[in-house]
């Protein structure tokens, strides 16, 4: 049985470095262009499905605005319509403010 995981999981690797490698030379040509959430965004893909699965109390987005120091409606853009990415700044905010609300901490 840990040979056929250990199989699957390097079939896995495989696929998943082919589409690396692909997602890399796309990019190769095109230097100066803003990502756009999509296929070539999986990491973000997963963050966005996260934040929107989460259960968002009164004025939640607000606040999380707040925090990004942007207006809620770019908080909604990026989390349910999905049409924006943030900046580096913002994803990590992001990620530690849902690191805290998964743990019951509710920042200010």
């Amino acid at each position: 049985m840990a040979l056929e995981l250990g199989g699957a999981l390097a079939i896995a690797a495989e696929a998943t470095t082919r589409a690396v490698k692909k997602s890399r030379a796309q990019a190769r040509g095109s230097h100066g262009v803003a990502l756009h959430p999509g296929t070539d965004t999986p990491l973000w893909n997963e963050l966005s499905l996260a934040l929107r699965n989460l259960s968002w109390s009164y004025g939640e987005k607000a606040r999380l605005a707040r925090i990004l120091g942007l207006p809620r409606q770019r908080v909604d853009d990026f989390i349910i319509s999905r049409r924006r990415l943030p900046d580096a700044e913002r994803t990590l905010l992001l990620l530690h403010w849902l690191s805290a609300r998964q743990k019951g901490v509710h920042l200010a």
